[in-house]
């Protein structure tokens, strides 16, 4: 196998989708076992300090779960097909069909909404947790 450049892979990562992307980067994660996420000190905040609420983390993974596939179904499981790749026909349509359903697990925050529009747009009840 030829050694790529890395001009070369730059140039393949840009012909992939952003799923095809998250799940390459999921899997170049366990294979090498590290992380993408950039480190992050922790700062203990002071017990009562001013007084303030406790600010809640912003959640880096949803999962975006296929409630209904309402009037529309062959729009919805279509818009499955595309959001899962390498998903078949059968596939996506026992996921619409056994609605609640995840379709993405773990997916960033730019997937997972631009899946649950998707969905929406084709007809489907969507919820992200």
């Amino acid at each position: 196998m030829a050694k790529l450049s890395k001009d070369e892979l730059i140039e393949q990562f840009k012909e992939m989708t952003l799923i095809e992307l998250s799940e390459f980067l999921k899997e170049f994660e366990e294979v090498f076992d590290v992380t993408a996420a950039a480190p992050v000190a922790a700062v203990a905040a002071a017990p009562g300090a001013a007084g303030d609420a406790p600010a809640e983390e912003e959640k880096d993974e949803f999962d975006v779960v296929l409630e209904a596939a309402g009037d529309k179904k062959i729009g919805v499981i279509k818009a499955v097909r595309e959001i899962v790749s390498g998903l078949g026909l059968k596939d996506a349509k026992e996921m619409v069909e056994g609605a609640p359903k995840a379709i993405l697990e773990g997916a960033n925050k730019d997937d997972a909404e631009a899946a649950k529009a998707k969905l929406e747009e084709a007809g489907a009840t969507v919820t992200l947790k």
